[in-house]
């Protein structure tokens, strides 16, 4: 097992209301399976003077910003201070935490996106974890099944891990940032305050701290 592939390596449990569930998992991609579940039961239990419900299983804070063009389908919890913008599609089982955007035409579902996640252009989001203070540029997208359609392997040098899903997108390590119109692949694990050059394609685990110019380069981040 490698320690940079599991929740305890990516995340900061301190910055999302799934802390409690994720912790119940070594990796990330274990809790796409019941998320749906989970959320449904978590709105039920947030409290009602901060929070709430604003359709079927569809709860958001009282602080949330939420455009009348946006369409929710449930379970979905909008954390504090979130702004779900123009025409944004929330496809259900999304959990999305505090301050957070959540921008015009992007898409989102089965996925859980931490306190100060940012996807604000163009953005499709689907099978997925978004990391505290992680962002995604404009147009970027987690593609979350493979062309051959066989459950998707998580990759690591040598190490492979079976996931037994068909869909799993990407694994965004806390202040991960992608640059616009990168394609993260069914999959993809991308380390802790590493950045990805625009226009990228994404594939297997990108370590920590580092800098990702295309596959075959990738450097450590300097101070």
């Amino acid at each position: 097992m490698m320690k940079e592939l599991t929740i305890a390596g990516l995340y900061d449990l301190d910055h999302t209301l799934a802390a409690p569930y994720l912790a119940g998992f070594t990796y990330p991609w274990e809790a796409l399976a019941g998320l749906e579940e989970f959320i449904a039961e978590l709105g039920k239990q947030l409290p009602r003077e901060e929070y709430g419900q604003i359709g079927e299983q569809i709860w958001a804070a009282k602080s949330a910003v939420i455009a009348p063009t946006a369409s929710i389908t449930g379970p979905a919890i909008i954390g504090k201070d979130t702004q779900v913008r123009h025409c944004a599609f929330i496809r259900g089982s999304a959990l999305i935490g505090d301050s957070c955007v959540v921008g015009n035409s992007t898409e989102l579902k089965n996925v859980i996106l931490f306190d100060h996640v940012q996807v604000p252009h163009y953005n499709y989001v689907g099978d997925s974890i978004l990391g505290y203070h992680s962002h995604m540029g404009a147009g970027s997208i987690t593609s979350n099944v493979k062309s051959d359609k066989k459950p998707v392997v998580v990759k690591a040098g040598d190490l492979r891990l079976e996931t037994g899903r068909k869909k799993v997108g990407g694994m965004l390590g806390d202040f991960v940032e992608v640059g616009c119109g990168t394609v993260v692949n069914p999959g993809s694990v991308i380390g802790r305050n590493t950045s990805v050059y625009p226009l990228s394609m994404v594939r297997g685990y990108i370590p920590a701290d580092s800098v990702y110019k295309n596959q075959g380069e990738i450097v450590e981040k300097r101070p």
